[in-house]
């Protein structure tokens, strides 16, 4: 079978690497140069973790996760990914971390419980003031997200899968799975996958509404020299406050820290919006300097954009276009640990050994 991927991040990737396991010819193109910088897979890290909150679906994914992306280490000869374990701080307010405490425990998901004082004493770093609860889970980690999506480019293409940058789709046939270029070419498949991350609802239309690009800011810090040791021996940390919340990921294997929150802004335009502006960083700061000891005299290394695709319940939208396609869209910041996972799905329902419809149910985390 000949399957066309629009789109090089993670999803399209993926999904190209697990049909070329299975014997097709497939063939990748990206707008942008690959790996896409402007993408929404494109930085230095991704977090993969159990704790979710109440999408007990997602949290179930996580263990098949793993396998999938181990699976992908075998394939790519290196492994990109570092455990850091998880800990996830609040109060008995904070909706995310009960909710999420009650989905671990009803799925046996190892964790541990900490008081503040038993945080203070594992974790000094985090600041313990304000806070009245914390759980402490050893798995959950980094991974190296723009090494992964230039491995994947690099495999694909010594397997022989063209994949084709600066290659702009201008519209899509979806009951024949047909793309024309920009440049007035066409090319022809059996079978269409759309995974244009920000630029979806360009070829799709119909999307527009169900998923919104969405642009992102995030901070790279600098410990102090004493501290870079320790900080590099840190779990990730994610303080999910009712009002907006932040995330924190360790310097590991040679990157940055990195501080970021998930509120989105749901504007921006994917080709234009991406340098961010002095002030824009204030209040991810503003969380840092009550959360993490010391904070005040960390350095300001740089801030960064990134596009999400964010659907409102945050479920992701994979689903048939027409006769010939499927679209996978609205990851929503939280998409990239299931990249392989979501490619094998994919693979499988295109070969007819798995239901369309239960695929859209899971992949929306539907749990029945």
């Amino acid at each position: 079978m000949r399957v066309t991927v629009i789109g090089a991040g993670i999803m399209g990737l993926s999904t190209a690497w697990a049909l070329d396991r299975r014997g097709h010819s497939v063939t990748v193109i990206d707008r942008y140069p690959v790996p896409n910088t402007l993408g929404s897979s494109v930085d230095q890290h991704r977090l993969i973790r159990y704790p979710y909150g109440a999408m007990a679906g997602y949290a179930a994914m996580v263990g098949p996760a793993y396998r999938a992306w181990d699976r992908l280490w075998a394939d790519l000869g290196e492994t990109h990914y570092v455990e850091t374990g998880t800990l996830a701080v609040g109060t008995a307010r904070h909706q995310w971390l009960i909710d999420s405490v009650e989905t671990l425990s009803r799925s046996g998901i190892g964790f541990e419980e900490l008081t503040v004082d038993e945080l203070a004493r594992h974790f000094p770093l985090v600041n313990p003031e304000g806070l009245d609860r914390a759980i402490w889970l050893p798995t959950g980690g980094v991974l190296l997200a723009d090494r992964i999506v230039e491995g994947l480019a690099r495999h694909l293409t010594a397997k022989g899968v063209p994949v084709l940058a600066e290659t702009p789709a201008q519209e899509i046939d979806p009951e024949r799975a047909r793309v024309t270029l920009e440049d007035g070419r066409t090319i022809e498949a059996d079978r269409l996958v759309v995974a244009a991350g920000p630029w979806v609802t360009r070829l799709v239309p119909g999307l527009a509404g169900r998923v919104t690009p969405s642009r992102q800011v995030v901070c790279y810090v600098k410990p102090p020299a004493d501290k870079a040791a320790d900080w590099a021996r840190m779990p990730m940390v994610l303080d999910i406050d009712p009002r907006w919340g932040i995330y924190v990921i360790p310097p590991v294997a040679g990157t940055g820290m990195k501080i970021g929150d998930h509120v989105f802004s749901l504007t921006g335009d994917p080709d234009r919006d991406r340098e961010a502006a002095v002030g824009e960083e204030a209040k991810i700061l503003e969380a840092c300097r009550s959360r993490l000891t010391g904070f005040a005299v960390f350095g300001i290394d740089r801030l960064k954009t990134c596009f999400y695709t964010v659907q409102p319940d945050e479920k992701f939208v994979v689903e048939p276009l027409g006769a010939a396609a499927w679209v996978m869209t609205g990851f929503s910041g939280h998409g990239f640990k299931f990249g392989p996972l979501m490619g094998e799905a994919m693979a499988e329902v295109l070969d007819g050994l798995r239901d369309p419809a239960s695929l859209t149910r899971w992949a929306a985390g539907e749990t029945a």
